[in-house]
């Protein structure tokens, strides 16, 4: 499965209405929302996503076109810089993606930012166009209003795409490709301004500082402080630790000290598993096996491993691939495990009730452990079925001339038949579970155990399609007959 996060930063840190309109036009193009971070002081928000590589360009674009229509940087002043009502947005490998891939992401959203939106569109980082402009302060310089008095003048500023012209409200975008960043700010004792600017520029790289940090000073008006924002490029070669440690020496200097730090937005785990290594100066540590969670995971004993979010990442790559898979059997098997989760909710509330009849105890138990079992299949069967279809485009992508062709798509078939059977089964016992749950569970939650076996039904309905469609193509008659005949007496039991 492919994944790609993106942490579009936009001009709003004070008015959440605002704010939760830009969050919901994301959501609404099928990725899952990770973290949203504001700040009055900075008047920002740093909005985090992953999802399929197309539904995150749908998903940025939407940001982007929700932003412009409620920002106007004309009556925007806050402490970090900004050129635009969506400021920046990095396109970051995942899984399953490299930051080639990347780059191709952040030149499709460019190209739409800026012929549908009207607006001026930099390329940064990995997908910069011109050396210069890999840096994104570089590309950020003069901010909306030094750069509207520049574009279509200087033609250092000229935009990869869209007008040369300053949008008059939403200003210009940078979008581009990068690796995981650190934005790790500190904040200090002192509000003297001078202090704080002399301390970023040390720290920073362009200042002769940290190799691979960006550094600012922040005026904290409301605390009366002076913060040092620093952007960690590259951790592995600057550490939290590192900045830490060279902030504190510097800031001693001006006779202040660190009171706080913060993380903004998300950061690799290993990011901090580095700093503990540094700060605690640990010898022969490894934490893929010391570190609890990484020796589970990589057991298996978490229940799914890497297939954390599989729901939701099959619902964004349904919606925007142009494949086959996943396709309508994922998606019944999606349906179940909906159903299930929908009925241990159900059953679960009722079970927590002090007034439930101890008569309804074991049964609703014993029905709550069924359902909870039959959403792990169904979990993995969604996987399953994209994988049966891919089997069968192998066998079907062998040479006509290879003479295991017919017998391998055949074989493919079967297989690709049997998934989808396997799911309608795993429904109709799933349904049989919650009808009989159903009359016992509380009034309360009527609504959703009838929810849950609606889901269920869906869920045999639409795997019995996908069964079909496969029986179709086999060319053994007893064994397309013997599917048909399962299949039948499934749904009769769905009935």
């Amino acid at each position: 499965m492919k994944l790609v996060e993106c942490v579009p930063n936009f001009s709003e840190g004070r008015d959440k209405a605002k704010v939760q309109k830009v969050v919901d036009a994301a959501k609404s193009a099928g990725v899952t929302i990770l973290d949203v971070e504001t700040d009055a002081d900075h008047h920002r928000c740093v909005l985090s996503f992953v999802g399929a590589p197309q539904a995150c360009v749908e998903a940025c674009f939407r940001v982007a076109k929700t932003a412009m229509e409620l920002i106007d940087l004309n009556t925007h002043k806050g402490e970090h810089p900004r050129m635009g009502a969506v400021d920046v947005i990095p396109f970051i490998p995942v899984a399953g993606v490299t930051i080639e891939d990347c780059v191709k992401l952040a030149e499709k959203l460019a190209a739409r930012i800026g012929g549908e939106l009207k607006i001026p569109t930099y390329l940064y980082d990995h997908a910069a166009r011109r050396p210069e402009r890999k840096d994104l302060a570089a590309v950020r310089k003069g901010q909306f209003e030094g750069l509207k008095e520049l574009i279509g003048k200087d033609e250092t500023r000229t935009p990869d795409f869209g007008p040369n012209a300053i949008h008059p409200t939403a200003g210009a975008v940078a979008v581009g490709a990068r690796q995981q960043i650190v934005n790790f700010n500190l904040n200090l004792d002192t509000h003297d301004m001078a202090a704080g600017k002399d301390i970023a520029k040390r720290v920073r790289a362009s200042g002769g500082g940290l190799p691979a940090v960006r550094g600012k000073e922040i005026d904290l008006a409301a605390r009366k402080q002076v913060q040092i924002s620093t952007v960690l490029t590259d951790y592995k070669k600057s550490s939290m630790a590192k900045v830490l440690a060279t902030t504190m020496g510097l800031a001693d200097e001006h006779k202040a000290k660190i009171t706080s730090t913060e993380i903004v937005g998300l950061l690799p785990r290993q990011a901090l598993v580095d700093f503990a290594i540094e700060t605690l100066q640990l010898e022969n540590f490894h934490p893929e096996i010391q570190i609890l969670e990484s020796r589970l995971e990589a057991v298996g004993a978490l229940g799914g491993g890497t297939d954390w979010m599989s729901a939701g990442r099959i619902v964004a790559e349904a919606m925007s691939n142009t494949d086959a898979t996943p396709g309508g059997g994922s998606a019944a098997a999606i349906s179940g495990a909906m159903g299930c989760g929908l009925g241990e909710m159900a059953i679960g509330i009722t079970l927590k009730s002090k007034k439930l009849d101890e008569a309804k105890r074991a049964p609703l138990t014993s029905a709550h452990k069924a359902l909870g079992e039959l959403r792990a299949t169904f979990d993995r069967l969604a996987a399953d079925d994209a994988a049966a279809f891919d089997r069968f485009m192998e066998a079907m992508s062998l040479p006509k001339d290879d003479a295991s062709r017919p017998a391998r798509m055949q074989a493919a078939l079967m297989h690709a038949a049997e998934v989808p059977l396997k799911t309608a089964q795993m429904a109709a016992g799933a349904l049989a579970v919650a009808k009989q749950a159903a009359p016992l569970a509380g009034a309360a939650v009527a609504s959703d155990i009838n929810c849950a076996l609606h889901l269920l039904k869906a869920a045999a309905l639409c795997a019995a399609e996908n069964v079909r469609i496969n029986i179709a193509g086999i060319k053994d008659a007893g064994a397309s007959a013997e599917l048909g005949t399962r299949l039948e007496k499934t749904l009769a039991a769905c009935a």
